[in-house]
């Protein structure tokens, strides 16, 4: 296992969206930007009769209205910091450039305007110039297209991979899903894998049985040996880098930081 010496900056990269998380304030439907101030929210609810006459103007209503859209924010932070973190560490790791990680393409809108849609990260087999980690990329193309029932000649085809790199996938939101399964097709006729990458457990069973049936490769937060399941197999065994032990090690700083942010977000 080689180790880099990254370890602060992959940190930063994780946490660092998240700090944003104890500035959240509730915006009420106002225009207001930066949200509103527990005042604010106070003098807006006040002049409405109705949450006036019932008590909603009050600072637990407040409390409970930041709380419920910080860890929304919350959620969405810890995805971007995941996202950052993954593919800095495919770029250190696998010797890649900042060019070579990311993936994208053109589609023309309804309106007729045309918009650039990009994933989170790309494996590239050409852009691999260590034989050794072509070789490992190559031959997990290989146990990921037998995983999925991918016919001999598409398996040949693969010059690499794509990656969706989210923290969790609890919802089951058709958009999102549609998106994700039209990202796969577009990938695939590029003859690169598309991959959902979930650093936690948590996933919609619906949602990971249609991927899978459409032959989208979904990795999770588990702790197993097999690459082709397991977000940590992968990273440990294809990356060559422990993201377990990052986030083991790390724990006790994250928990820290997670729970002052909570505690900014419980509070009017």
């Amino acid at each position: 296992m080689i180790v880099n010496d990254k370890n602060n900056q992959y940190l930063d990269l994780l946490l660092e969206p998240i700090k944003l998380c104890s500035q959240y304030k509730p915006k009420f439907g106002t225009s207001n930007k930066d949200g509103n101030s527990l005042l604010e929210f106070k003098n807006l609810y006040a002049s409405d009769p109705l949450y006036h006459w019932i008590g909603f103007d009050c600072d637990l209503m407040y409390a409970a209205h930041k709380a419920a859209g910080g860890i929304t924010s919350l959620y969405r932070q810890l995805g971007i910091g995941c996202e950052r973190l993954i593919r800095q560490i495919m770029s250190d790791q696998l010797e890649l450039n900042k060019e070579q990680v990311i993936w994208g393409y053109t589609i023309q809108k309804d309106d007729g305007s045309i918009a650039k849609l990009t994933l989170d990260a790309k494996i590239s087999l050409d852009d691999l110039t260590n034989s050794h980690y072509r070789d490992t990329i190559n031959e997990w193309l290989k146990l990921s297209s037998v995983k999925l029932g991918l016919d001999k000649n598409r398996f040949q085809n693969l010059i690499g991979a794509v990656f969706e790199i989210r923290q969790g996938y609890k919802s089951a939101d058709s958009k999102r899903q549609n998106a994700d399964l039209l990202n796969a097709i577009r990938a695939y006729n590029e003859n690169l894998l598309p991959v959902m990458m979930v650093l936690s457990s948590q996933i919609n069973t619906v949602v990971l049985k249609r991927y899978q049936t459409a032959q989208l490769l979904v990795l999770i937060g588990i702790l197993n040996d097999d690459p082709t399941i397991s977000t940590y197999a992968f990273c440990d065994k294809i990356l060559n880098y422990s993201l377990e032990t990052f986030f083991r090690k790390n724990s006790g700083f994250i928990r820290e930081e997670i729970n002052n942010t909570l505690e900014s977000l419980l509070n009017p």
